[in-house]
């Protein structure tokens, strides 16, 4: 039987100087079915992809482009800051045929047409999608370590949330937080019970399970490293450590890149991989649930490609497989 040749895939990035434009880059360049077009940056037009996103020189000859034709591509990656996604369009007008990927937070309430890109709760949507909005980093760990029991109404009281996020979640541009004398042996609390990503962690919650009112009490904290997202979440449940864990096994027992542990987890088997950690645990009446990814590819640019595979009709861990770097 002839094996059965798919087109390529024609990308463009708008915003492709920050962290996460980086890693996006990264990732199509050794894709298999996409051919980037263009990565298109006001702030470096003319410059060498590789001056910029360390680590990219021998990998590409791209430069920032100060024009983009949209027509040239099928699919579009939005990485500029938040607001800005609202304002391109504005200034553009969206096109027939192209699809959009947007991995700022101004569609993530599904206005103008977007899908939620969250695949553990919305692959066929996506699938069938010509807009996706991609989710926040925090709101991906944290939605991850509630899905299953949101899924069969299990979430019955307050949610508690500690979660600490390396560095290259606050961008590229340096600011006081982020400078290395500050940041290295260091860590601080922000934006307690006020973090942007609780509006769309609650209106995934409430999809899943519309009796969901209990409040969720989420304490960010910037990490000492540079990727990865380390989140601790606890709430009330009577159901036993082991139903936990069938729980949790089974809602996940299709998903391509999250995975139920057997063992307790660490962040560093998430880090430069597209995977998600979940670990359970009981404590009394408190169920534990532990969850560990790199912000930068399962939180950010990773979490678009697989949205692009989905889609595209693509195998969902394709341009994907990347090797965790354990040490």
């Amino acid at each position: 039987m002839q094996k059965v040749t798919k087109p390529m895939i024609n990308a463009g990035i708008i915003g492709g100087a920050g962290y996460t434009a980086g890693e996006l880059i990264r990732l199509l360049i050794n894709h298999p079915q996409v051919q980037l077009q263009f990565v298109h940056s006001t702030s470096n037009a003319g410059n060498r992809v590789a001056d910029v996103h360390a680590g990219m020189e021998g990998e590409c000859d791209l430069r920032f482009v100060p024009e983009y034709d949209l027509d040239a591509v099928d699919v579009l990656f939005l990485c500029s800051g938040h607001g800005h996604s609202t304002e391109f369009w504005q200034e553009n007008g969206y096109r027939d045929n192209l699809k959009v990927i947007d991995l700022a937070q101004d569609f993530r309430d599904e206005s103008c047409g977007y899908v939620y890109g969250l695949p553990e709760v919305n692959a066929e949507r996506i699938s069938n999608a010509d807009r996706v909005a991609n989710p926040g980093c925090f709101a991906t760990a944290i939605q991850l370590a509630l899905l299953p029991l949101a899924s069969t109404g299990r979430l019955r009281s307050d949610v508690h949330v500690t979660a600490v996020t390396g560095s290259t979640g606050a961008g590229v541009k340096p600011g006081a937080t982020t400078h290395f004398s500050w940041r290295n042996d260091n860590l601080s609390v922000y934006k307690a019970f006020t973090h942007q990503h609780l509006a769309e962690i609650r209106r995934t919650l409430v999809a899943l399970q519309p009796d969901f009112t209990a409040d969720i009490n989420f304490i960010p904290v910037r990490g000492d490293f540079a990727r990865g997202i380390f989140a601790m979440v606890y709430t009330d449940s009577d159901l036993t450590e082991d139903e936990a864990r069938k729980l949790y096994a089974d809602y996940y027992a299709d998903a391509t890149f999250t995975h139920v542990s057997s063992r307790n987890i660490d962040m560093k088997q998430v880090v430069n991989t597209n995977k998600a950690l979940v670990w359970v645990e009981k404590h009394g009446t408190k169920l534990l649930v532990i969850s560990a990814i790199d912000n930068l590819l399962k939180g950010a640019s990773g979490h678009a490609v697989h949205n692009m595979n989905l889609m595209f009709g693509l195998a969902p861990d394709t341009g994907l497989r990347l090797k965790p770097s354990a040490f």
